[in-house]
């Protein structure tokens, strides 16, 4: 059994969601919503690893920012970048990586970019004083997801090789900096469900500075229990994403989303604001208590029918009261039967 915590698990805001307001606005709303602090995203003005790797006054900057509002931080995001380090580049690519991340587009050339980027994400959570960076890793072989034309076994070992070849050189720098990184299983990336998160690891080599960002929504719409899975790879639990969604699956509406936007109807399944889907949020909660996770709890918001400056405050406020509800007890409920004094 692991140790209970001795403090709720602090609550974070991923500003990821919120790149399109400048970095002093979203601190300001968050602590003025209650948030301990910040999961910070490394886009819009929020955090620039390219300078916070190198430049001494830009990282003391946004300390003092944190500072001035009350909030800390223990993690940030690679996400966007990390897609790029592993996919088949593509037009979408140039809208979320940065322009030198970009460059001249040769798809090679932005896959090396931003691993290094990804690297110099790393030293600069180092250098804030993060122990853990989020994000993404893309992948080679996820458009074969179908299996049509027929995917060789081949190919798709030749994926998980490609990831191996270039992730182990960037977790190389997690390993001088002492950071770890937590791979958000995602449709779209190289782990995605329970099978191909075991087969990563194993790509990957165990290493212990590769980790998981767990995030339930994503196993929900998939038909996934998330409660095995944290306990399985409960060594690997090395951030917690807050998040929902909800199937509306009615014999019409495909798992696969159809092309459709967010929040249309007919699709099978949407994000929603957490604790307003189909996660079994309780039940998560008791087994991040029993694997002894004492991270933060991240809400990431994502919900296109409601407003975010209604909807963040909602989430804090129905994460808060769970890390505050279940909280292990000092004792069994059951050590009042005994007679024995």
């Amino acid at each position: 059994m692991a140790e209970p915590l001795k403090t709720p698990r602090p609550v974070t805001l991923f500003t990821g969601q919120w790149a399109d307001l400048p970095f002093e606005e979203v601190c300001r709303l968050a602590s003025e919503w209650g948030f301990d602090g910040l999961e910070i995203a490394t886009w819009g003005d929020h955090l620039d690893s390219t300078r916070g790797a190198r430049d001494d006054d830009y990282i003391a900057q946004k300390k003092a920012t944190l500072e001035k509002h009350g909030l800390q931080v223990w993690t940030i995001s690679a996400h966007l970048t990390g897609q790029a380090v592993c996919d088949l580049i593509d037009e979408r690519h140039q809208d979320i990586v940065s322009a030198d991340v970009w460059g001249d587009g040769d798809p090679e050339g932005v896959r090396q970019r931003a691993a290094e980027y990804v690297k110099d994400t790393a030293r600069t959570a180092a250098r804030l004083g993060v122990k853990t960076v989020t994000g993404f890793t893309g992948s080679s072989i996820w458009h074969t997801v179908a299996m049509f034309p027929p995917t060789p076994d081949a190919m798709v070992e030749r994926g998980y090789r490609d990831f191996a070849d270039r992730w182990n050189p960037i977790m190389d720098v997690f390993d001088e900096v002492g950071v770890k990184f937590a791979l958000e299983v995602h449709p779209s990336e190289i782990a995605y469900d329970y099978w191909t998160t075991a087969r990563t690891m194993e790509a990957i080599g165990h290493r212990e500075a590769f980790g998981l960002n767990f995030d339930p929504s994503h196993f929900v719409w998939q038909d996934l229990d998330p409660v095995p899975f944290l306990r399985d790879f409960a060594d690997r639990i090395y951030h917690v994403h807050c998040k929902d969604s909800r199937k509306q699956l009615d014999g019409r509406n495909g798992r696969l989303g159809s092309h459709l936007p967010w929040a249309d109807s007919r699709r099978g399944w949407d994000f929603t604001s957490v604790g307003h889907g189909d996660v079994p949020w309780e039940l998560i909660f008791r087994e991040l208590n029993t694997i002894g996770y004492a991270g933060p709890t991240s809400v990431e918001w994502e919900d296109a029918g409601i407003d975010r400056l209604r909807g963040a405050p909602d989430a804090l406020a129905f994460v808060r009261g769970l890390g505050e509800l279940f909280q292990p007890p000092a004792a069994a409920f059951d050590a009042a039967f005994s007679s024995k004094g």
